[in-house]
């Protein structure tokens, strides 16, 4: 159903299962799938794709140029995953030619009100970001991150899976998988226990993870203490996707305990 109001390119990809509330705009190359949903004044343009049973709320503005004076009009794109919830003024942007021209999101994910996700950003599946968090350009969010109100994560930053931000948190570093990370600039507070249980991790795993984690930062030289670490975690699969977060190639920093 496509409101008589609203303004749909010829040459876009509407599925008939899809809904298009009032004053929407779609350009020529947007894919709507089966069971999307625009409620209203949703803006949409460039060569995006929205999966099936997305909502999109009021004013949300999708596939707009990037925020990035290097781009050239070079073609790119934006992947939108299936069953997201995108809330009012949210803005994505699609990819450059510096990033694999290509901005991509998973399914399953809630944008919270004013909400931003720059160009050649990767974003994981099951992932929350609440109200007026931009996030820099090139930004990978690994799956079942959340990230609390009014903070901002610069560009490159990696976030890994099960990582939790806090409200108000300048993300300038790398977050480790399952890390907790609050500050004006952001450092460890300790591990995100109670997410690990809730996705009903065995308890033994958690405490050697927990117990790798106090290795691991022992001491500023994370490579040196990861040296040190011995085969007791080999079957910890925990402490190995922690190990390997931390030892590939990145352009940011490790975000460490304050003390």
């Amino acid at each position: 159903m496509i409101h008589k109001s609203s303004i749909i390119d010829s040459k876009a990809n509407i599925s008939k299962k899809a809904k298009i509330g009032p004053f929407c705009i779609l350009g020529p190359n947007v894919t709507i799938e089966d069971n999307v949903e625009l409620i209203s004044n949703v803006h949409i343009e460039g060569n995006t794709r929205v999966g099936r049973g997305t909502k999109i709320f009021p004013f949300a503005c999708l596939g707009t140029q990037p925020q990035d004076l290097k781009f050239k009009g070079e073609k790119n794109s934006l992947e939108i995953g299936e069953n997201n919830l995108i809330r009012e003024y949210v803005t994505i942007n699609p990819g450059t030619a510096g990033g694999g021209s290509k901005t991509i999101v998973g399914n399953n994910c809630l944008f919270m009100i004013s909400s931003h996700i720059a160009h050649d950003c990767k974003i994981g599946n099951n992932v929350i970001i609440a109200n007026n968090v931009p996030l820099g350009g090139h930004v990978t969010l690994e799956d079942s991150v959340i990230i609390g109100g009014n903070s901002a994560v610069q560009q490159f930053t990696r976030i890994g899976r099960l990582a939790m931000i806090g409200g108000m948190t300048g993300v300038l570093k790398d977050v480790i998988p399952f890390g907790l990370s609050i500050g004006n600039r952001n450092f460890l507070q300790g591990l995100n226990l109670i997410g690990l249980r809730r996705q009903k991790y065995d308890n033994q795993k958690i405490i050697g993870l927990d117990k790798a984690y106090k290795e691991i930062f022992a001491s500023k030289n994370l490579y040196e203490n990861l040296s040190k670490i011995n085969g007791e975690y080999k079957d910890n699969e925990l402490v190995g996707e922690v190990i390997k977060f931390i030892e590939k190639d990145k352009k940011r920093p490790i975000c460490s305990p304050q003390n």
